[in-house]
């Protein structure tokens, strides 16, 4: 018999720094020990769902009671509700296009580095014979980065739930991380225009004519961020639309690009990024290669004593996550 046919699984395996279940279950059940097998594929908590033959998806899902036959299958079902919040999150993720980098932490305090070079800096001169060679300073943050706890309290009942078929269960926990996703993105665009409390807040300049944006407008804002590439463009929603009504956004590959794939691309080849909660007239360009850190305390957490013990009843999902800028002069701010 495998392995993963005689675990006891109990909520005692949740770790509350909030890991998930599936860390400790792979340490339990290796999933290279399955290699060449009808298993090969699947992750520790898949082949507890294919044990408890328990179908999340699919025309055949199960219902949500089926999660609660045994002790053991019960303590499975806040993982499952981890998992289908994360799907929601990656598909509305767009932090990707301005994250340089993701650092994950255990703890609650996190202070970032910064290097702040200045022209000579960025420009590598030649060095002469006996001549010391020029330095770049790095240094730690003067503050800590500010983490925020973002998420949704899950509130019903394993009477009001437990003939649902888990798809439709998994749609609604989707939308809950898709909301998580959003409300990060928006604290990301914060960080970026405000700064993250190291006296970094972003650099504006003014369209050339005040209440209109240009193609030469775009083309001052490339310019500005030299010698960091715009490589995405953040702007409100009457702002896109300016920028998708440009003459240039009717050339072939930016109108193909956006006709028969919906990515919205600008004539200087930066993806544009739609942010409807951004403040009317401004628009920042960046380069996501150095603009931007992204700092994670722990996985999505579910509260899974109510979870397991009451069936549901209230529960909190939440995810805990700040922003920090690495190089101030990555983004630039256009004020229209």
């Amino acid at each position: 018999m495998a392995i993963f046919e005689t675990l006891t699984i109990e909520k005692g395996m949740y770790d509350p720094n909030g890991s998930g279940l599936t860390k400790v279950l792979e340490k339990l059940d290796p999933s290279e020990n399955y290699k060449g097998t009808s298993l090969e594929g699947l992750d520790a908590f898949q082949r507890q769902l294919k044990r408890f033959d328990i179908r999340v998806s699919g025309r055949s899902s199960d219902n949500v009671e089926k999660f609660f036959q045994t002790t053991s299958s019960a303590a499975l079902f806040p993982e499952y509700i981890s998992r289908a919040v994360k799907q929601g999150m990656e598909q509305a993720d767009v932090l990707k296009d301005i994250v340089a980098t993701v650092t994950h932490i255990d703890g609650m305090d996190y202070r970032s580095i910064a290097s702040v070079p200045n022209d000579s800096a960025l420009t590598l001169q030649q060095v002469n014979e006996g001549a010391s060679i020029p330095e770049t300073n790095v240094s730690v943050q003067a503050n800590l980065v500010s983490l925020h706890k973002r998420g949704r309290m899950l509130v019903s009942s394993y009477e009001a739930l437990r003939f649902q078929r888990l798809d439709l269960f998994t749609v609604t926990l989707r939308q809950i991380g898709a909301h998580i996703a959003k409300t990060q993105f928006e604290d990301a665009v914060n960080v970026l225009i405000n700064g993250d409390g190291n006296s970094n807040a972003i650099t504006s300049i003014n369209a050339a004519s005040s209440g209109t944006l240009s193609y030469s407008d775009l083309i001052t804002l490339w310019s500005s961020l030299t010698p960091y590439r715009l490589n995405t463009i953040i702007a409100p929603t009457a702002l896109v639309s300016t920028v998708l009504n440009m003459p240039q956004m009717q050339d072939s590959h930016a109108g193909n690009t956006f006709h028969s794939t919906g990515k919205m691309i600008t004539p200087l080849g930066a993806t544009l990024i739609h942010a409807p909660s951004m403040q009317a007239g401004t628009l920042i360009g960046i380069d996501k290669s150095y603009a931007l850190e992204m700092v994670i305390a722990g996985d999505v957490t579910t509260e899974y004593d109510k979870l397991i013990d009451r069936q549901l009843e209230r529960a909190a999902i939440t995810c805990i996550a700040g922003f920090s800028k690495i190089f101030k002069d990555a983004s630039k701010a256009m004020t229209v």
